[in-house]
């Protein structure tokens, strides 16, 4: 099967490259962003896995791996982007991690549970670097929120499911 080539235009829709303008805002392919041949490979799995047509997912491209389809958003990463996102995505929430969990992360005694609670309610999201800088290995912090909550519950904020498709990893966000 060969691939067709879209282009992304300033009106936010994608087009075939075939088309001289966009009817909505007349811009034509030479001036909007060419949709890469990896971005129409993840477009190929997305559409097999969803047993849908590939033009209405490659006009469904938003940005970042992320396909819109009606009122269903999909996320398609391989397994080292979805690690990133995942590692990105915990880093930037320590601070709403159980305090359990925390303590023993930061090599705090057990009493200094109340303690992170307490902070976590009065600062919330302030408490994020607060307790970043608190973690005795950041690595290790995010390998354990993995084992402890998998990839799916970070990324997947529609159902918390990770589906492999050919590949690459494909998470419901909305």
């Amino acid at each position: 099967m060969t691939m067709q080539k879209f282009w992304k235009c300033e009106c936010g829709e994608s087009h075939r490259s075939s088309e001289e303008a966009c009817k909505d805002c007349e811009q034509t392919k030479d001036q909007g962003e060419e949709i890469t041949d990896d971005t129409e490979e993840r477009v190929a799995v997305l559409a097999d896995f969803l047993d849908c047509r590939f033009t209405d997912l490659a006009a469904a491209y938003r940005r970042d791996n992320s396909f819109e389809l009606g009122d269903k958003e999909y996320l398609v990463l391989t397994d080292e982007e979805a690690d990133e996102a995942a590692k990105e995505y915990i880093l930037d929430s320590v601070w709403a991690f159980n305090a359990e969990f925390l303590y023993h992360e930061m090599g705090l005694p057990r009493e200094a549970i109340e303690m992170l609670k307490m902070f976590q309610e009065a600062k919330s999201e302030g408490a994020n670097e607060t307790f970043r800088a608190m973690l005795k290995d950041k690595d290790v912090f995010v390998r354990h929120a993995i084992s402890a909550d998998g990839r799916e519950h970070l990324l997947s904020s529609y159902d918390g499911n990770e589906d492999e498709h050919e590949g690459y990893y494909i998470y419901r966000t909305s």
